[in-house]
């Protein structure tokens, strides 16, 4: 295929693309006016969440509740992506097995400054800190798994900042990684395999949904929180982990 059809076809499914947003954006109901078949789904979420499983967070009783199986999904759609990203920059026999090295060649990389190393090595606490709290109060206020673990994830990549590749080895070791993110994504599936070997359907909350606004609400779902923040902080974590040893090369 020529460079030419290639841009004519691009230019097209942005055009098409574009046309399309547009409709969706005029088809949109004004801000605090949602009517037909949403309204009555909102209504019920929120008629449900509190009274019923004890969460104050609507979105996360959606995510881990009522769609709770399609939401499985998507957190083995990213575990299948981290891992064909780590086979895809897996290490050639090559590379040997000597220190990184810049590939670059003829370029200087300078160490961060005093300022940098303090700012970031000062950041590492409070970051895991509030991506820890927000990976276990989803069901209490807006955040959860999700969120929380692309935070946790972030911590090790101040510490990557503040030092060298090296660094980040010793912090986080691939292997540990690897299982963290693991024991993450089976355990979602474990969670629910509970619930049938109890004899109800899969997913379904067999705890007790506990006091409302108590960190242990919500039954199982506090337990779906912590799996998926570990799945998504190890996925991204693995991920930056595989991209920096692509950067590098390993002196023979």
């Amino acid at each position: 295929m020529s460079a030419g059809t290639r841009i004519a076809m691009f230019v097209l499914s942005c055009a098409a693309f574009t046309a399309l947003y547009i409709a969706a954006l005029c088809g949109l109901s004004p801000i605090g006016q949602v009517h037909g078949w949403a309204a009555q789904y909102g209504d019920a979420i929120n008629r449900m969440s509190v009274p019923a499983l004890h969460i104050t967070d609507a979105v996360t009783a959606v995510n881990f509740e009522f769609r709770g199986f399609d939401t499985l999904g998507e957190e083995f759609i990213m575990a299948v992506s981290v891992l064909g990203a780590a086979l895809l920059l897996r290490k050639h026999p090559d590379q040997g097995s000597g220190p990184p090295q810049d590939k670059a060649a003829g370029r200087k990389i300078s160490r961060p400054g005093d300022a940098v190393r303090v700012l970031t090595v000062g950041l590492v606490g409070p970051v895991t800190l509030f991506g820890i709290y927000i990976v276990v109060h989803g069901q209490l206020t807006p955040g959860g798994g999700f969120q929380g673990g692309v935070i946790l994830a972030s911590a090790p990549l101040l510490i990557y900042l503040a030092g060298e590749f090296g660094s980040l080895q010793q912090v986080a070791p691939r292997w540990l990684v690897e299982v963290g993110e693991a024991v993450g994504a089976g355990g979602y599936a474990v969670i629910g395999a509970v619930s049938l070997a109890v004899g109800l359907p899969f997913l379904a909350n067999y705890l007790p949904p506990g006091r409302v606004g108590d960190l242990f609400s919500g039954g199982i779902v506090a337990l779906i929180d912590v799996t998926v923040g570990l799945e998504v902080a190890g996925g991204l974590l693995l991920l930056l982990l595989v991209f920096l040893e692509e950067a590098l090369t390993r002196r023979p």
